[in-house]
């Protein structure tokens, strides 16, 4: 495992970590908005038995700098090439989950000779409304993350997954009290923006769309657009689970996504 910290041609440093061989191939891993690069910490166990994984806090979380806002998609997926330029890797499959989802998207669509196969995790080429974004910002600038906690701990996760008080609520909770209100605006600003969907149809990639079908955020309606324009793709909804679903269902989810990017499977023979 290495850590460090790297700076975009943008001059945004980002806080960077890989873990796996440094012979095996690359896994680049997106993390949600108002999470960092250890909401992957389940699924690195595994995946770096067999991958780098190369993780990244994204710009305005975790431990990475927080510039100006407003943030827009595009700065968002040149960060994401900055961590790969700064790992000295040309090519990788990426795993992204809802704005992380966005930006492998965009990856998918702007940078094709970067990628390889794609998981595109409780996302969608257009995530809420340009609206619901605005005014969440403009609350977070006002009062502070505290304002929206709650909010968003209740569109994270499944009804059954908050009552069970498992440790990832906790976390998740804590990292959202303590992000950085402008970092989290700005990027609620980037949300309000996207919108990938006329572009979806440019993906090369083999991807694999997974969704839990107690996304509040993403609902499996969403995702299934999503599969319906992509040219190679496989779906699966996780059965219960919301809109982290790989912290609600870390065991599957990690199984889900080993088995695609492994080819150990038929074109649209994955289940949950």
């Amino acid at each position: 495992m290495s850590e460090r910290t790297i700076r975009t041609p943008e001059g945004v440093d980002l806080h960077t970590r890989v873990d796996g061989p440094p012979e095996a191939p690359p896994l680049l891993a997106i993390n949600s908005l108002g999470t960092d690069l250890t909401s992957w910490d389940a699924q690195v166990a595994d995946w770096s038995e067999r991958w780098r994984v190369v993780r990244y806090d994204q710009r305005g979380h975790g431990r990475s700098g927080v510039p100006d806002g407003p943030y827009t998609i595009d700065q968002l997926g040149q960060d994401a090439l900055a961590v790969l330029d700064a790992n000295n890797v040309q090519r990788a499959d990426v795993c992204g989950l809802s704005l992380g989802g966005v930006v492998a998207l965009w990856l998918a669509v702007h940078a094709p000779d970067r990628v390889d196969r794609v998981v595109l995790a409780d996302t969608a080429a257009r995530v809420g409304t340009e609206e619901g974004w605005r005014r969440r910002a403009a609350v977070v600038r006002a009062q502070g993350m505290d304002a929206v906690v709650d909010l968003v701990l209740g569109r994270f996760f499944s009804p059954d997954f908050r009552a069970s008080g498992a440790p990832a609520l906790a976390a998740v909770e804590a990292g959202l009290r303590r992000a950085d209100p402008e970092g989290y605006a700005a990027s609620c600003d980037a949300l309000a923006a996207a919108d990938l969907r006329s572009v979806v149809g440019e993906v090369t990639a083999p991807c694999l769309v997974v969704v839990g079908t107690a996304d509040e955020a993403t609902p499996p309606d969403d995702a299934r657009e999503l599969r319906a324009h992509l040219r190679d793709g496989d779906y699966v909804e996780l059965p219960g689970a919301g809109h982290l679903a790989n912290l609600e269902q870390p065991v599957t989810f990690t199984r889900l996504v080993t088995d695609f990017l492994s080819r150990t499977h038929a074109p649209g023979d994955l289940h949950a």
